[in-house]
């Protein structure tokens, strides 16, 4: 089978910093199914990995953390998903990417893709819906229809977890939602999708916060650059506030956190599928919740940029915009 992945730590730059390969067609387990993958989308932890994993001597990594296709086989035990069925997922970090012709992933983290969505548009969904709803409910612990009278700092409110996270509070809660931008299109992007307030986070974000007339909140999602807004953070942040993680940072000092009775909440996507976790099956059920609400126009797909067909050259294009910074919402690609 056709595939994308990597030898070595080359810079996005560099010619062979993915390569196009191919590659034996995976054999699915007890618990997988075996998808026909139609399109993916690119995450930053793509790029984390490609720079930062070096594969086996002699061997080739494939990335890829989102994925539509269809079924093409079912493992002994598969007991939801039967061959013809269009699916989607954000698979695990564990085992090989979906930037391949065909992929086995285990059939609890599975769910029909929407059924308005194209292939395309349906792909950009998977990892940043399970990444904003588990921080959103399981580690922020909002509960479904709740949150009135609280306020939400989405900080990176246009990047890919923001744009979903932005939606997922708008429709399920009862949450202000204020979101970070710092450019003019990033700020249009997080109030169409239904931030209250858009605050600068190119500036100083307790004075950003309290000029737009939000003294405070009990809740933040940081999504991105935690490290350099965390002192702005625990000030804006009410005594007993709640922040949410998920990005990567340099060291963290707990203390500041402590005359606040302030708490910290990690969030890790793969954890579930990592750790096989017994209730391993609720991504499977959160997309198959994310995808009904798409279908009923609730919510929308974060898509924004394609960079046409599966190969190497148009993923390394993909990790350079993703590198940059300058992504909003989702980079996809769609066929080989």
């Amino acid at each position: 089978m056709k595939a994308v992945g990597y030898r070595a730590n080359w810079p996005v730059d560099h010619a062979e910093a993915l390569l196009d390969v191919e590659l034996p067609a995976p054999v699915p387990g007890a618990r997988d199914v075996l998808v026909r993958v139609k399109a993916v989308s690119v995450n930053p932890v793509d790029t984390k990995v490609r720079k930062g994993s070096l594969p086996p001597e002699g061997q080739v990594k494939v990335l890829g953390w989102d994925a539509v296709g269809t079924v093409e086989a079912v493992g002994a035990q598969v007991s939801r998903f039967k061959v013809g069925d269009r699916v989607y997922y954000a698979g695990s970090i564990t085992r090989p990417g979906a930037n391949s012709e065909l992929h086995a992933v285990d059939e609890r983290i599975v769910a029909l893709a929407p059924q308005s969505l194209s292939d395309e548009q349906a792909a950009a969904l998977p990892l940043t819906t399970i990444t904003a709803y588990e921080l959103l409910f399981d580690r922020l612990g909002v509960s479904k229809g709740g949150g009135a009278g609280q306020t939400l700092l989405v900080v990176g409110g246009a990047g890919g977890v923001g744009s979903i996270l932005i939606q997922l509070a708008r429709q399920l809660t009862q949450l202000r939602v204020v979101a970070t931008a710092s450019r003019p299109e990033t700020r249009q992007w997080c109030l169409d999708l239904g931030a209250h307030v858009v605050v600068d986070h190119s500036r100083p974000l307790a004075a950003e916060l309290k000029a737009a007339g939000v003294e405070g909140v009990e809740l933040v999602a940081s999504l991105t650059q935690t490290q350099q807004h965390y002192p702005q953070l625990i000030e804006a942040l009410k005594p007993q506030g709640r922040l949410g993680v998920i990005d990567d940072m340099q060291g963290l000092d707990a203390m500041p956190l402590k005359s606040k009775a302030l708490s910290l909440h990690w969030e890790m996507m793969f954890t579930r599928p990592m750790y096989e976790t017994p209730d391993m099956a609720e991504q499977g059920a959160l997309l198959a919740e994310v995808a009904a609400l798409v279908d009923a126009g609730r919510i929308r797909s974060t898509a924004s940029t394609s960079f046409g067909t599966i190969n190497a050259q148009n993923l390394r294009k993909a990790h350079a915009l993703i590198e940059s910074g300058k992504a909003h919402g989702k980079v996809v690609l769609a066929g080989f």
